[in-house]
């Protein structure tokens, strides 16, 4: 049994069949350049694509060097975003419109990051999204998800997902089509160079200082990503395009296509050998491309000499595509995504030794809850899978010991990696495990005083949804699986059908219904349908 044989009633639906043309736009403000993309969702929720921008930046080198960005870098940023603002305006964009605007490492990494982003936001109007990690990794997948689906022989191997950046490199492991890893390091072909100090080094003297530092860092991922029967490896990102648009004179660039491993490795060692002078001059590419361009292949073809790959794959798929398809499913997340990451869920409480069928179970319970009482709560639908990841993990603690064990299981979760979920959402999915037993939420406790006051509202109410149906499985034996509510009064009544005895539950409910008393102001009262 899984959680997704108890889909959560009444959900959001996540297809756009139906749905009101719209204009749609994302720019990503990323290491090395700033890219917009401009597209439309017409009547049936399908995307197409009307225009791609691309300025250089220099973001990576002053954050990876100076560690912070320099005031001539940022105004660089505000002309080329004011650019970008006004060709908005000439499609007629309007607030009825769409727009993220997200920046990556770069930015995220910088001491004066908060400078930055209040500084694009007086001079544009634009808010910008510092994206982590994980929501990178679940773009991603968004954005490859259409070329697994059209190549069924990749269900048959572990398929790396791999896109090396100028600031780390973001891998995904997939077994039959389904995320099963997920991890990034601080391995980017700009942060590389400034860190060897390769821009400064005569070309001769490069290669085997490169060479012997990216095969340190691909031992690594080797030992975390293990060798299976078959490996394949989808390449991203703007330099596989590169290298395939040139050893593939035909490759159309909407669909994807694979590059022999032989051909790859020749035509990184004539970039590795040329000057970047020559390749800005030859490709008609910016210097900064110029200079990370070889090592971006380096890495590459190293990861895929380790799995003893014999081609690998290149999808045209981008960032920008995966933010595409979140806008036109106005941020709902899909029920893939959504089994992703109870799969993820279950695969770390599996680690943890939980007890699997009373997590499961707990979390069925907790969206029924949650469904019974959106009129009261009123919380948005993605809460609904934040409480029931905290329903899967709210026991992981007793690993540590049964004594404040549901601490140990925040300390946990907190300090643990779930595919998709951001470091925000790892702590209001700690919180509210940490809260399904015990003290109530107060506000010098740790991570819960530093959330909004919508945060805490949230973490207190599916809490208090949480202790009420581990309550309702106080047993362990899953006798309650459906029941029916309402409300008299002062009362949230919940009547049990074809359950007569339900003292033990009560009991427990009475233990528990505190937290619930307080913030929804009813008391729960148990009955036999």
């Amino acid at each position: 049994m899984t959680l997704t044989d108890y889909p959560p009633p009444n959900s959001e639906r996540s297809d756009t069949a139906d749905v009101t043309p719209v204009l749609l736009a994302v720019i990503d403000i990323g290491t090395t350049s700033i890219r917009m993309s401009i597209a439309q969702r017409d009547e049936t929720g399908d995307i197409h694509e009307l225009d791609t921008l691309k300025r250089p930046a220099d973001l990576g080198k002053d954050a990876f060097t100076k560690g912070s960005l320099q005031r001539e870098t940022i105004e660089e940023c505000v002309n080329v975003l004011l650019d970008y603002r006004r060709v908005l305006d000439e499609y007629g964009f309007s607030p009825e419109d769409k727009l993220r605007v997200v920046a990556t490492n770069a930015v995220r990494e910088a001491q004066n990051r908060l400078a930055f982003l209040d500084r694009i936001f007086v001079a544009t109007g634009f808010s910008v999204d510092l994206i982590e990690d994980a929501e990178v990794n679940r773009l991603a997948y968004l954005g490859v998800q259409p070329y697994i689906a059209r190549n069924h022989h990749l269900n048959d191997a572990t398929t790396l997902v791999i896109e090396i950046g100028g600031g780390s490199t973001d891998i995904l492991s997939l077994t039959e089509g389904i995320v099963s890893q997920s991890h990034s390091y601080r391995l980017g072909s700009l942060r590389l160079g400034e860190t060897l100090q390769l821009f400064r080094m005569a070309q001769d003297k490069r290669l085997p200082l490169l060479n012997d530092h990216i095969r340190r860092i691909v031992e690594r991922i080797h030992v975390d990503f293990p060798s299976a029967t078959r490996t394949e490896l989808i390449a991203l990102g703007s330099e596989a395009r590169f290298a395939a648009s040139h050893l593939i004179p035909d490759w159309k660039h909407d669909c994807s296509t694979t590059i022999p491993i032989q051909e790859l490795e020749n035509f990184t060692e004539d970039i590795i050998a040329s000057a970047p002078d020559d390749l800005v001059r030859n490709f008609n590419i910016t210097f900064i491309e110029a200079e990370t361009l070889g090592i971006t292949l380096s890495v590459y073809l190293h990861i895929a000499r380790c799995y003893d790959l014999k081609h690998i794959h290149v999808s045209d798929s981008t960032l920008r595509d995966g933010l595409l398809t979140e806008l036109a499913l106005d941020g709902a997340w899909t029920d893939d995504f959504r089994n992703l990451v109870i799969r993820s869920a279950i695969d770390l409480g599996s680690r943890y030794h939980f007890n699997e069928t009373h997590a499961l179970h707990t979390a069925h319970l907790c969206n029924l809850l949650f469904t019974e009482l959106r009129h009261v709560h009123r919380l948005p639908m993605k809460y609904e899978l934040i409480l029931s990841i905290a329903a899967l993990l709210h026991d992981v603690g007793y690993i540590v010991s049964d004594r404040s064990h549901h601490k140990h299981s925040m300390y946990l979760i907190m300090n643990s990696t779930l595919f998709g979920m951001s470091k925000m959402d790892l702590l209001l999915i700690a919180l509210v495990a940490r809260y399904h037993r015990r003290a109530n939420p107060k506000p010098l406790h740790d991570g819960y005083a530093t959330l909004d006051s919508q945060s805490r509202i949230a973490v207190s109410q599916m809490a208090a949804i949480l202790r009420t149906a581990d309550a309702l499985d106080r047993s362990a034996r899953q006798r309650i699986s459906n029941f029916s509510c309402s409300q008299d009064g002062h009362y949230f009544i919940i009547t049990v059908p074809e359950v007569k005895e339900l003292s033990l539950e009560q009991l427990a409910l009475n233990e528990k219904g505190t937290l619930f008393e307080n913030v929804f102001g009813m008391s729960i009262l148990l009955r036999s349908g």
